[in-house]
Formats: structure tokens, C-alpha cells, sequence
């Protein structure tokens, strides 16, 4: 069962502010302007995808808000690591617009510091990015299927198809949209294969509502289906 459950975070005032600002960016832009040296579409687009995943990446000020895709994706994984602690069941966070080493605020700290806070042991989080060499991955992915680490945070280019955890695998988590549909089917196929043990598993979309998030997702899906038609 592939079905993903939508977790919908609601938009807050300030996200709606910056998104109406982008807005208005883009209409300067569309009308010519501004020079596309100094604001375009691309910037626009990712400091959108950027706001939706956590204010606090493009603007250092923003509050912690408790109802945030972070703060609603840690509830998730601590109550899902906790139903599962007799069997050891293991989960995959994605989030490409933020990394571990991101100068500033880093999405992957704040969940890591938040589940830690919760309870689950710091040895049991791991994210992909501190592992460069194959002898580093492949310990570390004996871990997962061992059920030492159970939760792994990583992104899409991360934790590709060289990413063999899935025995334990109960839940996968996508905090952002990748950007195209190929790499939600990478993304997903961590879980989706031959040599999980369970035979449910359980896949979580995260999106801020009023923000570039269901815009991004339902792109997505228009362009997968649009594949699919044309294969």
C-alpha cells in the first residue's frame, strides 16, 4: 500500500505575508521589471519551498510555530518509534532544502534536538550527509537493518537507490516536495521493496497549507500521470 497520508500543517500569518510578497515579486518580474540578475523565478520558487518547510530558513527571526511540518513530523515519528520500540521498527525522513551543515538554522538539528528532547536516544538518529565513505554507508545501513538506528534522516540525492534498510522499514516521512516525479518514486522505493518485513507500511506528505507546497505536490502528480500516459 503506497497511499500517502496528507499531514497538513495550517498557514500562519507570516507564512501568508512572505507568500504574498513572492507574489508580488513574481508580477514584477512577469511585467519586466526587474532585472533577472537581481530577483527570478528560481529564487522565488525555492525561497517559497524553503518558507513552507520552516519560516526560519529564509528569515532568521521567524518563531518556532508549534503546529509547523517540523514540529508535526517529530509527533509522528516519536509516536511511531514508540509503538514499534518491541520490534525495533525503523523510519526515513526526507527533506532536501535544508541540510545538517546548513549555516544558520537546519531543519535536520531542530527535529533531531526535538525527538532527542522526547526521548528517543541520541545513537538511534542518524542522518545520511555525515557518512561519505561506502564503508561509512554500509555500516551505517547494517545499523538501520539491524535496528540499532531507527530513524534516518537523509535527501533524495542522499539516500538514493544504493540505500538498502528496507527489513525494518514501517513509515516514511517527506517533509519537502522533491522537485520532480522520478525522485518521489526514488524517495519511496527506500520502502517500497522486496525484503521489508512489514506488509504494511506507512508513507506521510507534509504540507503547509496557503504555501508552495500543494502547488509543488500536485505538480507532481500531474507530471507523473502525464508520464505514465506517454509510457
Amino acid at each position: 500500500n503506497g497511499k500517502a497520508a496528507i499531514i497538513r500543517a495550517p498557514a500562519t500569518p507570516e507564512l501568508k505575508a512572505l507568500v504574498t510578497g513572492l507574489a508580488e515579486r513574481a508580477e514584477r518580474l512577469r511585467k519586466g521589471r526587474v532585472d533577472p540578475r537581481v530577483d527570478n523565478m528560481l529564487k522565488i520558487t525555492t525561497e517559497g519551498r524553503k518558507a513552507a518547510l520552516d519560516l526560519r530558513l529564509v528569515d532568521s527571526s521567524a518563531r518556532d510555530h508549534p503546529e509547523s511540518k517540523a514540529n508535526l513530523a517529530v509527533h509522528e515519528v516519536f509516536r511511531i518509534w514508540q509503538e514499534t520500540q518491541a520490534d525495533r521498527l525503523t523510519q526515513l525522513v526526507f527533506c532536501d532544502l535544508s541540510t545538517p551543515k546548513d549555516t544558520g538554522f537546519s531543519v535536520y538539528d531542530d527535529v533531531k534536538t526535538k525527538l532527542v528532547i522526547a526521548g528517543v536516544p541520541t545513537a538511534e538518529i542518524a542522518f545520511m550527509q555525515e557518512y561519505d565513505s561506502d564503508a561509512a554507508k554500509l555500516a551505517l545501513f547494517k545499523d538501520v537493518r539491524a535496528g540499532k538506528v531507527r530513524v534516518l534522516l537523509g535527501s533524495t540525492q542522499k539516500m538514493g537507490s544504493g540505500t538498502n534498510v528496507q527489513e525494518r522499514l514501517i513509515a516514511l516521512h517527506h517533509l519537502d516536495a522533491p522537485w520532480r516525479p522520478a525522485d518521489v518514486e526514488q524517495r519511496e522505493g527506500r520502502i517500497l521493496r522486496q525484503g521489508n518485513r512489514n506488509a504494511e507500511v506507512q508513507i506521510y506528505r507534509y504540507v503547509s497549507e496557503g504555501s508552495f507546497d500543494a502547488y509543488m505536490w500536485q505538480t507532481l502528480e500531474t507530471k507523473a500521470k502525464f508520464i505514465h500516459q506517454v509510457m
